[in-house]
């Protein structure tokens, strides 16, 4: 009988390929999807360490599968993968000893002879090292949204921002070979998927290692050439590298979404300094603007943290003005949590306390959804293109799926819609969403 596995994802849309691909290494490896714990020869946890909140979930799931276990009689290969793993390696045994196998970021390829390795072994399978090698076996991973696929560029980060462990988890930059990316691109849109997401820690510092003319808005062109591929986005991009070359790349390419994921994290010069953005407020504010200039109805989001070491009233009050200023479509914000090794742990002090940090989020999230609304508000009558994901997670009878800007709209329609991209007019704004109708009839692919 075939092993079963059970893989979980915490954190970023890049944990979610890493998952995509380790399940692809294990089925190759004989091993099928199981349909819960009950049945699980192997739990795989893919971890995030960006935000304490996604460690503390991995210790409360590792418990439950110790519970389950010891009610069931039955214990699965337990498997720490992703960045708590890099970052903590051999000491998250420490914590808890019921641990099989430690897989790092980079070691991912790794997993198929760690967990074989693990029922061989009483020891616990540990692979943190620091593997250079970013290619991946093209076809392996297994594809989890039938529409979309995700294609990593880039693996680590050579910014280290104060705040962010990403550079101590994912390691140093390293770029994918343009061939590498482009043959994975063709082989999604052959497999049927219309949208395509570029993944990186910092995706627009692209810089192909085997064509020195390609770089991230030459990218962008060259899988826009690419036959099937309805629609392109990309995340994160960092501010500072936001090019010329780039913002003409998104305004001249349709297939392009007119979408920016834009991280500004503090609209404070003081704050933005000391969390090494190397950016400060009026050149996120001029850039904000020339995006609004030279790509009219662009959509802009952002991440914001409150109560960085150090953050004064003001400093707050300038962060919630540069947010009103640009108009975020939406916002992901957070409270700040020190992070280990990074330089904001090791040199600042966390003095921000609980409470403010607290009064300050609620402020911010408050006003982000004014600006929202009204921004949604302001699409009523637009006719926009809806590439159409799945049915309406609360009316079987809707459809559901988001606009270029990345807002989802709700619409009546037949299931032999899903996958088309469809002409829609908004008729309604609701906080986090659009509802609209139909335009005409649409013709059959």
């Amino acid at each position: 009988m075939a092993r079963k596995y059970l893989l979980e994802t915490f954190g970023c849309q890049m944990n979610f390929h890493d998952s995509e691909r380790m399940a692809g290494l294990l089925e190759t490896d004989g091993f099928q999807p199981a349909s819960g714990d009950s049945d699980a020869d192997v739990i795989v946890i893919n971890t995030c360490s960006v935000r304490e909140r996604a460690e503390d979930k991995l210790y409360t799931r590792l418990g439950e599968i110790r519970v389950a276990g010891r009610e069931s009689g039955r214990r699965p290969t337990v498997v720490v993968a992703g960045c708590v793993a890099q970052q903590e390696g051999e000491k998250l045994l420490k914590r808890d000893p019921s641990i099989d196998v430690i897989v790092g970021t980079q070691a991912l390829k790794q997993l198929p002879k760690l967990v074989n390795g693990s029922g061989k072994s009483s020891s616990a399978q540990v692979d943190i090292s620091p593997y250079d090698d970013v290619s991946f076996p093209l076809g392996m991973a297994k594809a989890s949204d039938p529409l979309r696929a995700w294609v990593t560029i880039i693996e680590g980060c050579n910014e280290f921002c104060t705040f962010c462990v990403v550079p101590y988890t994912r390691g140093h930059e390293r770029m994918r070979p343009v061939g590498d990316i482009l043959a994975e691109v063709e082989r999604a849109a052959e497999s049927g998927r219309v949208e395509v997401q570029l993944l990186g820690q910092i995706v627009n510092h692209y810089q192909a290692p085997d064509d020195p003319a390609c770089d991230f808005a030459e990218l962008l062109r060259r899988v826009s050439e690419v036959a099937g591929i309805s629609r392109i986005r990309f995340a994160s991009p960092h501010p500072r590298h936001a090019t010329d070359r780039l913002i003409a790349a998104m305004r001249e390419l349709p297939k392009v979404c007119k979408h920016l994921h834009l991280p500004v994290q503090s609209g404070s010069n003081d704050i933005l300094k000391a969390m090494r953005r190397r950016y400060t407020r009026e050149e996120y504010l001029d850039l904000a603007a020339r995006l609004r200039y030279q790509i009219p109805g662009i959509s802009l989001s952002t991440d914001v943290i409150v109560g960085f070491p150090d953050e004064s009233e003001d400093d707050f009050e300038q962060t919630l003005d540069l947010v009103r200023q640009v108009g975020f479509s939406f916002m992901y914000s957070f409270k700040y949590s020190a992070r280990p090794n990074t330089l904001a742990d090791k040199r600042m002090p966390d003095n921000v306390i609980e409470s403010v940090k607290t009064r300050r989020i609620m402020a911010l999230q408050k006003a982000q959804a004014e600006i929202q609304l009204k921004t949604y508000e302001s699409q009523v009558g637009d006719i926009v293109e809806v590439l159409v994901e799945s049915r309406s997670r609360r009316r079987d009878w809707e459809l559901s799926g988001r606009t270029d800007g990345w807002v989802s709209v709700n619409f009546s329609g037949p299931a032999e819609w899903i996958g088309r991209v469809l002409s829609v007019r908004i008729t309604a704004a609701a906080p986090n969403s659009l509802r609209g109708e139909v335009v005409g009839e649409p013709n059959a692919d």
